[in-house]
């Protein structure tokens, strides 16, 4: 058990890093992996969320993390190895291959994971024929909640920390040194890392949803924001990577130079290159026709009817489909509401029509709706041609985030 502090803020913990044992076969489990485990389930939740604003499919999701995990854990591994060598050395020279593997012991680099991830949804993508930049968008959401939450796990574990500091925010820790058990107060550097990425959430979260101009602009907007921000922390922290025994430390390189990167593909594109509607794949699906186009028609002002649009517009937005909705009022006459239910339905660019109207409207039997009487004309008088009645209180929503 460890004892952290923060005597500035009036609060003491006492730690375990073995969460329970699972009976019968007497296998800890620990309260890393849960955290690890709960990051990587609500950044899952949260893309397959937002799957369709990306015009990504949510069982493409699925599909692509049973090659991202296993292979984004291994180059987080072999991330760490390769700048920490010494410390699979054995004393004759050779190589501890079997430490090497024990990834419980603690060893995965947050960018070997990032550059696996992305390596492997670039193959992915060519396979299947989607856009890399657009659902990198998408994931770097998934990144960034695994990464506030599973600094966490860095905490229980009582990692991951900087030096001393004297700050009211301070953590005060037990370090083993040559001496023994010795109390320091540094700096929490997982917990600015946690909130660092929450405000990075945010913050592309919201330009997501109003300025979103091209394909690519979340993923460059990631580095941009993770590079600086990594780069600042790295250097307060004393359990750092560095490059093969320099004073150059490998994170602090690795985020300035993405960052740099990104920020100039962002410069570029949003102030030297023009952007349509089509400049996004999503868009570029739904003028192709490959996103279904709904219609709802149903009674306003019916509870049963409004709880049955809400969940038909939860189940078509997560499948991709783009929305028309009909709210009718409980008074629409028979005649009124059958006339806009056979004009939908003969509308080729729509999929389907989905209908709701209760017992007090109900769509008339038959192919067509019964023709309106016409008033008498004089007999030297000849009848206008004349458009069907429209609905007099029909609103037309539903335009597709």
């Amino acid at each position: 058990m460890s004892t952290v502090t923060f005597p500035g803020l009036g609060l003491e913990f006492h730690l375990t890093r073995e969460a329970f044992v699972i009976p019968g076969i007497d296998w800890p489990v620990y309260w890393y992996g849960i955290i690890i485990a709960s990051g990587f389930l609500l950044a899952v939740l949260y893309c397959s969320r937002r799957a369709h604003e990306f015009g990504i499919k949510q069982d493409d999701i699925i599909d692509l993390l049973f090659f991202a995990v296993p292979l984004a854990i291994i180059g987080a591994r072999l991330y760490y190895i390769v700048f920490y060598l010494d410390r699979y050395r054995t004393a004759d020279g050779g190589w501890d291959f079997a430490a090497m593997v024990r990834i419980w012991d603690g060893g995965l680099a947050i960018y070997g994971g990032v550059i696996a991830a992305a390596l492997t949804l670039l193959v992915f993508c060519k396979v299947r024929n989607i856009k890399f930049m657009a659902f990198a968008d998408l994931g770097v959401f998934g990144l960034l909640i695994g990464q506030l939450v599973g600094r966490w796990g860095n905490f229980v574990n009582v990692e991951c920390y900087g030096g001393p500091t004297d700050l009211p925010w301070r953590m005060g820790i037990y370090e083993m040194t040559e001496g023994g058990l010795q109390y320091m107060e540094v700096h929490p550097t997982f917990l600015y890392e946690s909130l660092w990425n929450l405000l990075g959430l945010l913050l592309l979260w919201w330009v997501s949803r109003r300025w979103r101009k091209f394909d690519g602009q979340m993923f460059f907007s990631y580095f941009a924001w993770y590079g600086v921000g990594r780069a600042f922390i790295e250097g307060m922290r004393t359990d750092s990577l560095y490059f093969f025994h320099t004073p150059i430390r490998v994170s602090q390189v690795f985020g300035l130079i993405t960052a740099a990167v990104a920020v100039v593909m962002l410069v570029v594109n949003l102030c030297f290159r023009r952007h349509g509607l089509d400049s996004l794949y999503v868009n570029q699906l739904r003028l192709k026709g490959e996103h279904k186009r709904t219609a709802l028609v149903y009674l306003e002002g019916s509870a049963a009817c409004l709880e049955w649009s809400r969940r038909q517009k939860e189940e078509l937005s997560a499948g991709g489909s783009y929305i028309e909705e009909y709210a009718l009022p409980a008074e629409t006459p028979q005649e009124e509401a059958g006339e806009l239910i056979a004009t939908l339905r003969q509308r080729e660019d729509l999929d389907q029509v989905l209908t709701h109207l209760g017992e007090e409207v109900r769509e008339p039997e038959g192919e067509t709706p019964a023709e309106p009487k016409e008033p008498a004309l004089e007999p030297e008088e000849t009848p206008a041609e004349e458009e069907p009645p429209q609905p007099a209180d029909i609103r037309e929503e539903g335009k597709p985030e």
